[in-house]
């Protein structure tokens, strides 16, 4: 890449942190042209120049989020070889992604209503899909109570999307302690053998410093793409 592309690049990423960041902050309806580029010290045109719209920033968010959270949950998934060890490790990655790109987290979860039309959509419903899987095979495999796959799944997002709403970072509990409790809850209601539980929702245990690690080695991979 030449020196040129690397400062459109590295412009480009400026500029949808920034964006990121005043979603998180004060929701998309706030954020506003001008003040990212007061922020950043370019113009505005600069960023129509990037980005063409708001809404294709937005957009671009939407997508540049949902591709990081597939490619660590696929990893998870490789790395976690049972359905109840995948699903804890997922159950565990939807809390502590209240930690892992934080404003990247309250951004999309704050204005996911916004996503319908884009690619963050169908890589959300790839992200469905994949949890959904996992449960099918556990069902299939006799470790999981059956039921309403996609219902589970409704009630597994819905219980962690507005954890950003109360979570803290700096609060009493850790996002693996909260992870933990959530595991305890989600996964315990669906193991037909629950003597497992203990261990599959422990907040310092193997499954999630695995989740922690697909999340850095993701984030390695992605920062390191041309």
């Amino acid at each position: 890449m030449t020196a040129g592309g690397a400062k459109r690049r590295g412009r480009a990423s400026d500029i949808l942190a920034a964006f990121t960041r005043n979603v998180a902050v004060r929701g998309y309806d706030a954020a506003n042209f001008s003040e990212i580029g007061h922020e950043l010290g370019i113009s505005k045109g600069t960023i129509v120049h990037h980005y063409g719209t708001k809404h294709r920033l937005l957009a671009t968010l939407h997508e540049k989020y949902m591709r990081a959270r597939l490619e660590e949950a696929r990893l998870i998934c490789r790395r976690l070889e049972t359905p109840q060890r995948q699903l804890a490790g997922l159950l565990f990655a939807s809390i502590l992604y209240q930690v892992h790109e934080r404003d990247a987290t309250v951004a999309f979860q704050r204005e996911v209503a916004r996503i319908a039309g884009t690619d963050g959509e169908r890589l959300r419903d790839e992200y469905f899909g994949l949890v959904r899987d996992v449960i099918r095979r556990g069902v299939a495999e006799g470790v999981f109570r059956s039921g309403d796959m996609d219902v589970r799944t409704l009630l597994i997002f819905g219980a962690s999307h507005w954890a950003w709403t109360w979570f803290r970072p700096d609060g009493e509990q850790s996002a693996e302690q909260v992870g933990a409790t959530f595991v305890d809850l989600i996964l315990g209601s669906l193991l037909v053998d629950r003597s497992a539980v203990g261990e599959l929702a422990d907040p310092d245990g193997a499954i999630a410093h695995t989740v922690r690690q697909c999340f850095d080695d993701v984030a390695e991979d992605l920062a390191s793409a041309p």
